[in-house]
Formats: structure tokens, sequence, C-alpha cells
């Protein structure tokens, strides 16, 4: 699935493509920005990417884009 993270006072947002749930994503931001700490998520190759929660403008959670073949 495709989350992207809007971050206060940066030009592009962060695109994390994670084996995740959207519960699962769901649940760790409303964690994070509860307690005022960061959110952390893994990405499908194994990297961890780390957002302090009060820097965080939006977050959108949908699904990936299907591999396509041909011209778009």
């Amino acid at each position: 699935m495709e989350v992207k993270i809007g971050v206060l006072h940066a030009p592009r947002e962060l695109v994390v493509e994670t084996d995740a749930t959207a519960e699962d994503v769901e649940q760790q931001l409303e964690q994070a920005v509860a307690g005022d700490g960061v959110l952390a998520l893994t990405d499908s190759k194994g990297r961890r990417i780390v957002v302090p929660a009060h820097n965080i403008a939006y977050v959108e959670i949908g699904t990936g884009t299907p591999g396509t073949v041909g011209f778009r």
C-alpha cells in the first residue's frame, strides 16, 4: 500500500510503499500524534522511515499503483 506523508516546511511529500494495512498505519499515526512522538513506518524493502509527529502536515493512505504495461 502507498502512504504519502506531507511534512511541514518541505516542498515535497514522502511516499512510502509498505506492506502494512491501512488500519495499522492509521493506528500508528494516531499513537504518534496523541503522544507527540514519531511516526515510524517500514517500507517494502525493509527501510525505516521516521517522521516527528509535530512535523506531519497530512497523511494520505491509499492503495499502491498496479504495474502497467505499455503507454499510459
